[in-house]
């Protein structure tokens, strides 16, 4: 990874007194990688210390108490707000959103959906910018078969990925319906009607809900909880298709990273869906299902070429220089 990449980026020569902090998830996310990469790459501009800071990020919103309040009233501070779970979205959260907004001087959102959900919440300025894709970890890799062999994946198999957390963190069993676990199920089983040998390949924490129906319906799956970058990269080239099912979202990330691997990809009209997936590969998942070709996948690649952490990242340098 070339950590240099931003060090003669004019923005960074001219304004080296500028510098940021961001907030931490600490929940082993794409927030924490998208935290990280950003100390890595902008490490001139940046700090680890909240107190040291000119602009706080709360790239973290739900942890934003952790951050003194004192500070927050004495530094310029950009927000960002991936979605809003309607479903969830009642008086404590309006309560907190509005305690929080005394203290953000800007907004960043992911996509215009987000930014339609909260304009009326506010009157702060609002960013809408999706996050880079860290090419040096997510690229195409032309070894499917390989590639199974070495996690032991059915080379034969009609294989079908969820990256994504299905089950709420509160109790660790109850669907996370924002996600729409309900909705993946039944796509899960429409492709095992319609295709020979589907499985299922599963990756990250809170799964709980998924594993639990696909073991009652008896559909086969492999299952790795946490991997290594660089193992992500190997099982997503591994897939068929990947499914988003989501009700509310705000990228998801997932839908840039097979995009910037050529990965077959269906995602129902959430977040940035719309942005980067043809019109045929946004669906309706209760009523109608599609199988991307290879002109979906180059139309995908192609929206999201630009959106490397190596050029992209440079709109984030120019939002905070305005934001200063």
């Amino acid at each position: 990874m070339n950590i240099n990449f931003f060090l003669n980026y004019n923005l960074i020569t001219t304004k080296k007194s500028m510098k940021i902090y961001l907030n931490s998830a600490k929940e082993n996310w794409i927030v924490d990688r998208i935290r990280s990469e950003w100390y890595s790459f902008n490490r001139d501009i940046s700090t680890r210390f909240a107190n040291r800071a000119d602009i706080i990020w709360i790239v973290s919103p739900w942890t934003w108490e952790g951050i003194n309040t004192k500070q927050l009233e004495k530094k310029k501070v950009l927000c960002s707000i991936y979605h809003i779970d309607e479903d969830k979205f009642g008086k404590k959260e309006l309560k907190s959103f509005r305690i929080r907004d005394e203290y953000v001087n800007k907004y960043h959102v992911i996509s215009e959906k987000t930014k339609n959900q909260i304009q009326h919440l506010t009157e702060k300025e609002i960013i809408v910018s999706p996050f880079w894709v860290n090419k040096d970890i997510f690229y195409e890799i032309n070894e499917k078969d390989n590639l199974r062999s070495l996690f032991n994946i059915d080379k034969e198999a009609f294989l079908i990925g969820s990256f994504q957390r299905d089950t709420e963190g509160e109790d660790l069993v109850s669907p996370k319906l924002s996600k729409g676990p309900d909705r993946l199920i039944e796509i899960i089983k429409y492709y095992q009607e319609t295709r020979h040998n589907v499985k299922v390949l599963l990756t990250g924490k809170r799964r709980a809900y998924l594993i639990d129906n696909l073991n009652k319906l008896q559909i086969p799956f492999y299952y790795f909880e946490m991997v290594s970058f660089e193992d992500l990269n190997k099982l997503y080239n591994s897939l068929d298709l990947y499914i988003v099912s989501s009700r509310f979202e705000g990228g998801p990330q997932a839908i840039i990273e097979a995009a910037s691997m050529r990965v077959p990809i269906i995602s129902t009209d959430v977040g940035i869906a719309n942005q980067v997936l043809s019109d045929k590969c946004i669906v309706d998942i209760t009523s109608d299902y599609y199988t991307p070709n290879s002109d979906d996948l180059d139309y995908a690649l192609n929206k999201v070429k630009d959106l490397t952490i190596k050029t992209h990242g440079k709109k984030f340098l120019k939002l905070f220089e305005e934001i200063k």
